[in-house]
């Protein structure tokens, strides 16, 4: 279940609590709670899951430009090696060859800044919502011992 649903369900648990007259201090239901906060548990391993599938998949790009790479330079070279029979077509194929090259070089690093812009944007993302998260779990952390302080501070009848 994703994170942000599970936040919203501690919100509304929050939200549908009965108040306590003259005090900020709400009584939710502890089940529901401690259920929707084990989800939590057993979600944000999932995030984590994801973030490193994002990771993984920017390393598989990588390595398949790289790929790409080392075969255009092998494929330049061995055209270069092919036109060497003159020196006219060898200056034309050098000069070839070395575009061939240079656009290998140009592409494979264009391909290297946006899987790198990917992951980033990604795991900001990730990171945004896990602090949204540890946010309101602590809020709701702190509240509820604030209701048990004011519980344990009341006088028994």
């Amino acid at each position: 279940m994703d994170i942000l649903n599970l936040v919203d369900k501690l919100e509304e648990l929050f939200s549908q609590g009965r108040s306590i007259p003259m005090t900020h201090n709400v009584i939710v239901d502890e089940d529901r709670m401690l259920d929707i906060i084990d989800q939590m548990r057993i979600s944000i391993p999932d995030e984590i899951k994801r973030s490193q599938q994002i990771l993984a998949q920017r390393d598989r790009i990588l390595a398949q430009a790289k790929e790409e790479h080392d075969r255009t330079i092998e494929i330049a070279k061995e055209k270069r090696e092919q036109l060497t029979s003159s020196s006219e077509i060898t200056a034309e194929a050098k000069k070839r060859a070395d575009q061939i090259i240079s656009q290998a070089y140009t592409e494979a690093e264009v391909i290297k800044r946006e899987a790198d812009k990917y992951a980033l944007d990604t795991l900001k993302r990730l990171e945004l919502e896990m602090d949204r998260t540890i946010n309101q779990v602590r809020n709701g952390i702190r509240t509820l011992q604030r209701d048990q302080e004011s519980d344990s501070n009341r006088p028994e009848s």
